[in-house]
């Protein structure tokens, strides 16, 4: 039975669709070709990014530099922030809103 499978990839697409119309504007990302994550470029170091978003916004996202690890002198995560699009939709739209109000008040 692949109807559930369906379903949920319509309903991350409706909050992919979502999400990037209200974040587009104000910081660099787009949809990732798998999964539920969305990877966001931070405008300063991504774990102040992460610290002052939860302090301001009470918004949860993972700095990137927490899930790579340093190679060759860089690490790849460093200045991406990770956001996990798995609550509901509109939950996931005020979040959003509160991302963008963050990013053009920083």
């Amino acid at each position: 039975d692949e109807a559930h499978v369906q379903a949920n990839r319509a309903i991350y697409r409706q909050k992919f669709d979502a999400v990037l119309e209200i974040l587009s504007p104000v910081m660099q990302v787009s949809r990732p070709d798998a999964g539920f994550y969305l990877w966001a470029k931070t405008p300063d170091s991504d774990t102040e990014f992460a610290r002052e978003l939860f302090a301001q916004q009470h918004i949860t996202v993972l700095p990137g530099s927490y899930l790579s690890r340093e190679a060759h002198g860089l690490n790849p995560g460093t200045g991406r922030v990770r956001m996990a699009l798995v609550a509901e939709l509109d939950e996931c739209i005020e979040a959003a809103g509160r991302i963008r109000d963050y990013m053009q008040h920083a």
